[in-house]
């Protein structure tokens, strides 16, 4: 048992981060997926909805504001909430503009709010992150290995749960009016549909699952900073979410599991091959790992592993 306690600690804490990733690939999906919004500010609301829960249920700290104390389910809560309304705020403005436009728009919001994190020190703690987000019954399941088994089995059932209720919701009118969005958003305009609204509908609840995915990192990780939440997650995501085929939540699960074992992987093979000296350089050949498997994928699976569904 001592033997395989080290490889399944890591597959626990694999497949926690490989969930993690797809719930913030699912929320991706609802935007880009099934209604077209070219959202590439993904890291953005995710650090909202991180920071929203660290801030509710931290123990108080006369160096910041915040640290309220309260309970993880309030503070995941709080966390879609303030990604939900933050989206909204966004979105009511940034949404008129198209493709391209949004997509700058919404960079330089999450370049902006990972600068605001970073210098707020006074509410987010600067530069050296919040300490001590509650991990939630740690000491009753008896600590790293068990608290982590239970923490997987957790976000699982998030995930599913997220997963169905999605699901159900793109499979209603609702769904079939953001897919017509997605195909001709002037001929879905022509028959009567208010675009703007289920544009900002589909932006906002897409927002809210990213920020609950931002809670879930924060109190499975314990320790947040702005460095967690760079355009490189943004990236990752997009990655993902093409692997697996937009427009199919499956697939979006599927592409952040597989993704996120390409990632994980080469950085292996960097830390086995690569001298010490040059692990700097060598760690951008990750990005290039991700890179490559895009071209494989586009190339033979245009429409992802999965396809589209809708």
């Amino acid at each position: 048992m001592e033997l395989l306690a080290g490889p399944l600690a890591y597959l626990v804490f694999f497949l926690v981060i490989a969930l993690y990733y797809a719930l913030i690939t699912l929320g991706l999906n609802l935007q880009w997926g099934f209604t077209g919004l070219f959202n590439v500010g993904v890291a953005g609301f995710v650090l909202v909805g991180a920071y929203a829960s660290a801030i509710l249920t931290t123990p108080d700290d006369p160096g910041r504001i915040g640290g309220f104390g309260l309970p993880v389910p309030v503070g995941m809560a709080g966390a879609m909430l303030s990604a939900g309304l933050f989206a909204l705020l966004v979105g009511i403005p940034a949404l008129r503009l198209r493709h391209d436009y949004l997509a700058i728009t919404t960079f330089g919001i999450a370049v902006t709010l990972q600068l605001v994190a970073l210098n707020l020190q006074v509410l987010t703690g600067g530069p050296f992150g919040m300490n001590f987000v509650p991990r939630p019954l740690y000491d009753e399941l008896g600590g790293q290995g068990g608290w982590n088994l239970a923490y997987l089995l957790f976000v699982a059932a998030l995930v599913l749960l997220v997963w169905w209720g999605l699901a159900r919701l793109t499979a209603s009118p609702w769904g079939r009016v953001l897919r017509a969005i997605r195909e001709d958003e002037a001929a879905a305009a022509a028959i009567g549909k208010h675009v703007f609204r289920f544009r900002l509908e589909a932006f906002v609840l897409g927002a809210m699952v990213m920020g609950l995915a931002g809670a879930v990192y924060a109190h499975f990780i314990g320790f947040i900073a702005p460095e967690d939440f760079l355009p490189i997650l943004t990236f990752q995501v997009w990655a993902m979410l093409i692997v697996g085929g937009a427009g199919d939540h499956r697939g979006a699960i599927a592409g952040a599991v597989l993704v996120w074992a390409i990632w994980t992987g080469s950085g292996m093979l960097l830390d086995l091959f690569v001298p010490p000296e040059g692990k700097a350089q060598a760690a951008a050949l990750q990005v290039a790992g991700i890179g490559v498997a895009l071209c494989v994928v586009l190339l033979f699976r245009p429409t992802g592993l999965l396809g589209r569904r809708g």
